[in-house]
């Protein structure tokens, strides 16, 4: 009895021992953000708070964005790997309890040795095994683990890929706005020198001016109507690039307001502080699920270096006769602990193997957050830039209408020549294009950085959970 005492005394032992799951090699990621971002601003708030529907406010854009929630095929596919990963994770987690197997069978074995008479075994029976594992080393805690990280980082790729199509269906809409301004811009232009055009063929006719002005107002007006149809086939690709989002066949007309951008009147934009980031942004919570099954795969390995410890329970009945079958119950329990004796070092290896995984994962998170953390500086930098052209070229499109007014005059009064009122003219032209791709391009600038701070996607339950600190 009392070696029976020491050797369940020393099992315990080694199970103490081993029970550590060996990823205290592992290293937690380094995410040093600074405490607040370099505009002066110290706000805690940010733009990114706001749900898109709220941040957008166009019903229009809105009405784009639900169509492109509902059928856009890539967050289709994305919505049936969270399903997948589910079904996973649930798998695995059966592989915690006891599995059930049957076996029906029947034989007929006939030997005749060394030429005697020959003998007939036949055997028929029924077997119910039940086999469990003990989870000794958490190898299956370890496997539950990494397939409840990656089931995480699936719904987070989700709400990614959520986060995408809302920028890029704004972003594209935007577009369009802007080619619908700039075409509009230059089929009133094409109108306004079409009347130059006349007044001057009429007074070439006439004999007031010569054919140099007649001909250049012609260029001028052939110049402006060769843009119409360039203009159109961007339009029909842009409103083609919306379809697709939406999950729409191309070709089709897209109807929306032919309203003109304008400057986007805002006050200063909050954006909060960078380790918000970590929790808001999607892509970076999957980042960190990643990281956290990269670590559930050091668990794992480090476990299958020690053996695994099974029990088997086996009933049925047995007989020759199947009329006997009944009659015939059984049943036997084994136990076995198995594991490797000698493998040369293999199990080792692929536990260090692993760690390098787990590292090689670990850096690329960092190299995500710092990512992360650039594309908001880069879209705060480029929406100030695009906010202070923009005023400026509010200012050179004004003062090139006043010079418009005043070259009509002067012709006018005929103290200047009809080419300076085409000059005039062109200038203000070129100065109206240049300010409705400035105001596009705020606009631009205003959804890439709602998209770099993490706006765009709800923030679900599952996103709360934990951070990157309790790996």
């Amino acid at each position: 009895m009392k070696n029976i005492y020491k050797l369940i005394s020393a099992f315990s032992l080694l199970v103490l021992f081993t029970a550590c799951n060996g990823t205290k090699m592992c290293v937690a990621p380094q995410t040093d953000l600074p405490a607040y971002y370099d505009d002066g601003f110290r706000d805690s708030l940010s733009m990114a708070d706001l749900e898109w529907w709220q941040f957008y406010g166009d019903s229009t854009l809105c009405g784009f964005i639900r169509k492109a929630l509902d059928n856009n095929k890539d967050i289709l596919m994305a919505s049936k790997r969270v399903e997948e990963s589910r079904l996973l994770l649930s798998s695995g987690k059966k592989d915690m309890l006891p599995q059930i197997s049957a076996n029906i069978y029947a034989s007929h074995e006939s030997n005749d040795y060394d030429g005697n008479n020959a003998s007939v075994d036949p055997e028929l029976g029924v077997k119910f095994t039940m086999s469990w594992e003990a989870d000794l080393w958490k190898r299956l805690s370890w496997n539950n683990r990494k397939n409840e990280a990656q089931y995480i980082a699936s719904i987070e790729d989700k709400r990614a890929m959520d986060m995408i199509v809302v920028a890029e269906v704004a972003d594209t809409y935007f577009r369009l706005l802007a080619l619908d301004s700039e075409l509009d811009i230059v089929r009133q232009t094409l109108v306004t020198r079409g009347e130059s055009l006349h007044q001057a063929k009429i007074r070439f006719e006439g004999g007031l001016t010569s054919e140099m002005v007649y001909r250049q107002a012609q260029v001028e007006y052939t110049s402006t109507a060769s843009l119409i149809p360039a203009l159109e086939e961007k339009i029909a690709l842009m409103e083609n690039s919306l379809l697709l989002l939406m999950g729409e066949p191309a070709g089709q007309k897209i109807e929306r307001q032919k309203t003109m951008l304008t400057e986007v009147v805002v006050g200063q934009r909050k954006i909060g502080v960078p380790s918000d980031l970590l929790t808001r942004r999607p892509d970076l919570r999957a980042a960190e699920m990643r990281l956290r099954a990269s670590l559930a795969d050091v668990g794992i390995t480090y476990a299958d270096r020690f053996p695994r410890f099974t029990i088997n329970l086996t009933g049925g009945v047995e007989n020759d006769r199947l009329a006997n079958l009944i009659r015939s119950p059984f049943s036997y329990v084994i136990g076995a602990l198995t594991g490797p004796v000698f493998d040369f070092g293999k199990r080792k290896k692929k536990y260090e193997a692993s760690i390098a995984a787990y590292d090689r994962a670990r850096i690329g998170y960092e190299k995500s957050v710092l990512t992360a953390f650039k594309e908001v500086n880069d879209a705060k930098i480029s929406y100030n830039s695009a906010r202070e052209t923009a005023q400026l070229k509010t200012e050179l499109r004004n003062a090139a209408m006043e010079y418009v007014k005043l070259a009509k005059i002067q012709y006018a009064g005929g103290t200047s020549l009809y080419l300076d009122v085409l000059d005039a003219q062109r200038r203000y032209f070129d100065a109206q294009i240049a300010l409705s791709n400035t105001v596009r391009d705020e606009y631009l600038s205003l959804v890439r950085l709602y998209k770099s701070l993490g706006g765009g996607c709800s923030i679900s339950a599952i996103s709360r959970e934990s951070s990157p600190s309790s790996l």
